[in-house]
């Protein structure tokens, strides 16, 4: 049975305390011991999608995120970090043979990961090469599933507060048919040296709810399904210039209709969930910095409650850049964001 919400609100107090404890395992913990699909959901609870376009994967001295955001981050309220990877724009200089990962690449992605479960965050390492796969998965398969061969090697004596995202948002070429074969073989890859390791997979069409009923999972019980919600599309993309609505501004959301469409879409995933026996994961969701603030408030307010009220983790999109959670140059939360989305705990300073 899921929750209802004042059980759910108990449960992310309860993982609070509980991340503090099972960061503290060390590495190579017994994977016999480590918590189910379902519980990882629990303990992921709230989160944020950080340093996917960041500079500091090609050279570290360009960072614009700095080491001490992540306790920032804990210490706000949330539970985890998604990392979004590049492996392939971040490492350009490829030879045409095997993952082409740099080591400086594989040296920051353990630092993001050490300093991530030094804060007493959760990580999800998101492979996020969506746009590139979705062009040409033909050209790019065997390249995507070596970089997870390296990948899930080199973390496998991580603790369990580390799970892999198999891919971010399949699309286009890469259908859902497609998609179903590649994330059984990435997922057969990642079970050669991480047996336990709970493993993130969602649908196709770009990680759409109305996409579930095509995603066919592995036989495998430690797995999360994640979804992404960013509907209605004109009102959570209006201004964004990358989706042609570079003018399309002014465009409100609120009214009980806007509200039901959303249940609707959440009890659909829901429905599917229970149907299938998955935890969900609401990877990414947000509203784009142009619109109106009262009603981009008012729906991740919405939104996040919403997912709560169901027991799904969620993520929101993302720290800094476009969707702006924390205002780098000014060393600032956009109080106004992160207070809809966590209301109970305050801000704290870097």
């Amino acid at each position: 049975m899921w929750r209802r919400a004042t059980v759910v609100m108990t449960t992310w107090m309860v993982a609070l305390v509980s991340i503090g404890l099972g960061v503290c395992r060390a590495d190579g913990a017994n994977p016999d011991d480590w918590p189910d699909a379902w519980t990882q959901v629990k303990r992921l609870g709230r989160g944020v999608n950080i340093i996917g376009y960041d500079p500091l994967w090609r050279d570290r001295s360009r960072a614009r995120f700095r080491e001490e955001f992540f306790s920032m981050i804990r210490k706000a309220g949330f539970q985890h970090v998604r990392i979004n990877l590049h492996p392939f724009r971040d490492n350009p200089n490829y030879s045409g043979e095997g993952a082409g990962l740099r080591p400086e690449y594989l040296e920051t992605l353990d630092w993001a990961v050490d300093r991530a479960l030094q804060a007493g965050l959760l990580v999800v390492l998101d492979f996020h090469e969506f746009t590139a796969i979705g062009k040409d998965p033909d050209r790019l398969k065997a390249r995507y599933m070596a970089c997870w061969e390296v990948i899930a090697e080199r973390e496998k004596n991580r603790p369990p507060e580390v799970l892999f995202e198999l891919l971010n948002e399949p699309n286009s070429a890469m259908t859902p048919e497609l998609w179903n074969t590649w994330a059984k073989e990435a997922l057969s890859i990642v079970r050669r040296s991480n047996p336990k390791r709970t493993v993130i997979i969602g649908p196709g069409q770009w990680n759409n709810i109305a996409a579930l009923d095509k995603l066919a999972l592995p036989d495998d019980p430690n797995i999360i399904v994640t979804v992404h919600y960013y509907s209605p599309f004109d009102f959570t993309h209006q201004g964004a210039p990358w989706a042609g609505k570079a003018d399309k501004v002014g465009i409100h959301w609120g009214t009980e209709q806007d509200r039901e469409a959303v249940r609707k879409d959440f009890d659909r995933a829901q429905a599917w969930a229970e149907k299938h026996k998955r935890p969900i994961y609401l990877g990414e969701f947000g509203v784009y910095d142009k619109a109106p603030q009262e009603d981009r408030v008012a729906w991740l307010s919405f939104v996040t409650r919403e997912a709560e009220r169901r027991g799904w983790a969620w993520a929101y999109w993302q720290f800094d850049g476009d969707f702006i959670l924390y205002d780098i140059p000014n060393n600032r939360w956009v109080e106004q964001i992160l207070k809809a989305i966590i209301p109970d705990v305050a801000p704290a300073a870097p």
